[in-house]
């Protein structure tokens, strides 16, 4: 049985197998892309985030109290009054305009012996800028806590709590290490003493960080009776700094450092 195949029905079948082959290919490119969407969205998920230090893992009794320095300094002296009366060392995280603006509150916090954080320079969302600006920003407030007290500041907070990959690598290139809280008083939105404890109490734990502000309604007046509240319970408040490890450390997923 023979075949005959005119040049009409050969240039049809060269036109079909053209278009099978072409869609074939176009369902397989498609297909691939969706495979890779589906890896980079599996990757994303299974890469871990890099974190601050939220709180400490150790044994001892140990609560360390950081105040975040962005608005006024009216209430600078009564703070460091209310310290010393504890006799007790704390964590300032300063901002560098704040700096600028209060050279002698940075002074006297220094000179009391309590220790200075970086909380950026000018304190915007850190999260939207790159690598070189979050750079710049930390530097350059260290830069002006230097030129005050003649140490440069080790460790950062990023303004409004963020933080990402971004940030967390610029805490390092600076020579910085990241620190969060495990305990937020709320002191900012005008909270009372008891309402700040309220929220307190329920968190504390060896190893935990509390944030607080300078500058708010209450914070000042309300700081002697918290502090004998946390010291009541058989916690000693130090500085970040005799808190947390410097070396030879891991951050787990919940942002708590364990030392090796």
């Amino acid at each position: 049985m023979f075949l005959v195949f005119n040049k009409e029905k050969i240039i049809s079948y060269i036109i079909a197998i053209s278009a099978v082959t072409m869609l074939f290919v176009f369902t397989t490119g498609i297909y691939s892309n969706q495979n890779k969407e589906n890896i980079g969205v599996e990757v994303s998920a299974n890469t871990a985030k890099r974190l601050p230090v939220y709180s400490v893992d150790t044994s001892e009794n140990k609560i360390a109290l950081t105040i975040n320095c962005a608005w006024n300094a009216d209430d600078i002296d009564s703070i460091l009054e209310t310290l010393k009366k504890h006799n007790c060392k704390v964590t300032f995280f300063v901002v560098g305009d704040w700096v600028t603006k209060y050279p002698e509150a940075v002074k006297k916090i220094y000179d009391e012996g309590h220790e200075i954080g970086n909380h950026s320079d000018s304190h915007p969302h850190v999260n939207n800028m790159n690598l070189e600006n979050n750079i710049e920003q930390i530097n350059n407030c260290s830069d002006k806590v230097e030129k005050i007290t003649g140490t440069k500041t080790k460790l950062y907070r990023g303004p409004y709590g963020e933080y990402n990959d971004t940030v967390i690598n610029a805490t390092e290139r600076t020579g910085h290490l990241a620190i969060q809280w495990s305990i937020d008083s709320l002191d900012y939105k005008s909270l009372t003493c008891e309402q700040m404890w309220e929220r307190i109490e329920p968190k504390l734990e060896n190893g935990g960080i509390i944030l607080m502000h300078n500058g708010t309604e209450n914070t000042a007046l309300s700081l002697d009776t918290l502090l004998s509240n946390i010291e009541s319970k058989g916690f000693k408040i130090v500085k970040v700094s005799d808190l947390v490890y410097s070396s030879d450390y891991t951050i787990d997923n919940n942002g708590v450092q364990h030392k090796k």
